[in-house]
């Protein structure tokens, strides 16, 4: 107030002095004032019998009054508003003073309607303020004014983005530093960063390159409705581009769902058996991990151990079995005739254990195929190996039927005539040893009748140990078609003839059954008249 006072008292002084001392000025005006020098100018300035005139300062500080007006800028601040421009700016000090008495030093900017934060507080007044950043051409041409800026980051700053984001750059930055940009929040742009998007550095989408010969990093006009807009597709198209129908943004290698993954659309469909597994059967680290499967043993242990491998490569499962299951075979009967063992006969009826599974496991290789290398020779020391060398069963037997013979007998020393032709082999040779009765003895047989049959005759043709039978009989029959009488002791003639041989030959009784009597040894009239 006492300053008032004595600026007040002051400009009176310079009125009475200049009307009654004759207009003399108080001292020189500053150097922008210095237009205003001259009696004739003092007007312009002070009001007679008044103090300095706000209006006429303002009059000429038009871009001042502009701010006040708008009730924006310092002298429209609470601190400064309704003040007289005097109170600040006493001028008749000489060209050099400071009419603005503004320590910058002690400036709360905040009555300037701009608080400065952040990196702005750090900065020099002269770093803002000065002529490059203000855009009205008057008050470009002011030195030292703190006037014409805007407080729109683009009046100081360079716009980074080259005009493709709005110029409300505080949606986005902080006034601490460019980078980061701590106000931008992605869920609101077009593309809601979710899973690991949050954790991919902006550089790896949003890339920097030249434009207009500066840096620039494209924020807009990216493709993003695609993941293959950014990521390499490494199904190559095979599953479409909607990659989120299998996958999700927390990782590649955790499928968005499993039950509903059509396994079709691989180079893989799962039939049969495989429709069942589950899929860390098959996929024993990422479900998304490439897996080889053109073969079944790519996942598959070879249960053959290699006895179908050919010049080292193993013969793919799929070759006799089906994905409906391992138990059974696709092998047919006609592929089986191409291999070194043709099926004919039994065997074509034979399960393929009997064959390949004699033990423990099975065996498709080097199981011979010659008939005692399966079957069991019975015959062996029942039967001279000259009629069926190597065991080869065949000589005798057919494929189709064990009992189906086919031997000729008539390459033994005993050839087969009349009844003996329709009796079975175990007639003659069945086995009296007491062993199986299916081991049939074929060797050290004796050829006699009396070897096969009984003697009917209880011994009464023996002759040196021997029954002769065929000196009577055939093996057409047992009835005697070679007997002659004549050649016996008693010839038979006359009324002889017509006598009925019990007449003369009565069955008597012997040791196991009875018996016809031949050798009476009555061969006298009186022994039977």
């Amino acid at each position: 107030m006492i300053a008032i006072k004595v600026i007040g008292i002051s400009i009176i002084s310079l009125f009475l002095t200049c009307s009654i001392v004759g207009q003399i000025s108080p001292g020189d005006l500053v150097e922008a004032h210095a237009h205003l020098e001259g009696i004739s100018n003092c007007t312009k300035c002070h009001t007679l019998g008044a103090k300095i005139s706000d209006d006429k300062c303002l009059a000429c500080h038009t871009e001042i009054k502009a701010r006040i007006d708008e009730k924006k800028g310092y002298h429209a601040s609470s601190e400064v508003y309704k003040k007289s421009c005097i109170t600040c700016h006493s001028d008749h000090h000489g060209r050099k003073f400071d009419i603005r008495h503004f320590d910058e030093s002690l400036f709360d900017h905040n009555l300037a309607g701009y608080k400065l934060e952040g990196a702005h507080a750090k900065n020099e007044c002269s770093d803002c303020h000065k002529a490059e950043f203000i855009a009205n051409p008057d008050i470009k041409k002011k030195k030292n004014t703190f006037l014409g800026l805007n407080p729109q980051c683009l009046t100081c700053h360079t716009d980074y983005h080259q005009q493709t984001l709005p110029s409300t750059c505080e949606n986005c930055h902080s006034q601490e530093a460019f980078k980061p940009a701590p106000n931008f929040n992605h869920d609101k742009s077009k593309f809601i960063l979710r899973g690991q998007h949050k954790t991919v550095e902006c550089i790896k989408c949003h890339e920097v390159v030249k434009r207009n010969g500066k840096d620039f990093q494209q924020f807009t006009g990216l493709k993003y409705k695609s993941c293959v807009n950014c990521h390499q597709d490494p199904h190559q198209n095979k599953f479409g581009q909607n990659c989120t129908d299998c996958h999700t943004e927390e990782s590649f290698n955790a499928p968005k769902s499993i039950s509903t993954f059509d396994h079709s659309k691989t180079d893989f469909s799962l039939v049969g058996m495989h429709s069942g597994v589950s899929c860390k059967s098959c996929h024993k680290g990422n479900l998304t991990a490439p897996l080889r499967h053109n073969r079944c043993s790519d996942c598959h242990t070879d249960y053959h151990k290699g006895q179908f491998a050919k010049n080292d490569i193993t013969t793919d499962c799929k070759e006799c079995h089906s994905e409906n299951g391992f138990q059974g075979s696709s092998y047919t009967i006609e592929r089986h005739n191409n291999s070194q063992f043709k099926l004919e006969g039994a065997h074509i009826a034979t399960p393929c254990f009997a064959c390949h599974k004699k033990s423990g496991e099975w065996s498709f290789r080097q199981i011979g195929i010659k008939c005692n290398d399966c079957h069991t020779d019975i015959h062996e020391s029942f039967l001279d190996a000259k009629y069926y060398p190597e065991s080869n069963c065949l000589k005798c037997h057919t494929m189709n039927l064990w009992s189906e013979i086919n031997f000729d007998h008539n390459q033994t020393a005993f050839r087969l005539e009349g009844k003996h032709q329709i009796q079975t082999c175990r007639s003659c040779h069945d086995n009296k040893t007491g062993l199986e009765k299916t081991n049939l003895r074929f060797s050290g047989l004796n050829s006699e009748c009396l070897s096969c049959h009984s003697d009917n005759h209880a011994g009464q043709f023996e002759e040196t140990g021997k029954t002769i039978c065929s000196n009577c009989h055939t093996s057409d029959g047992w009835k005697p078609v070679t007997f002659d009488h004549n050649r016996a002791r008693f010839k038979l003639d006359g009324k002889h003839k017509d006598v009925a041989c019990n007449k003369c030959h009565p069955s008597v009784d012997g040791v196991e059954k009875p018996y016809v009597l031949y050798k009476t040894g009555k061969i006298k009239c009186k022994n039977c008249h």
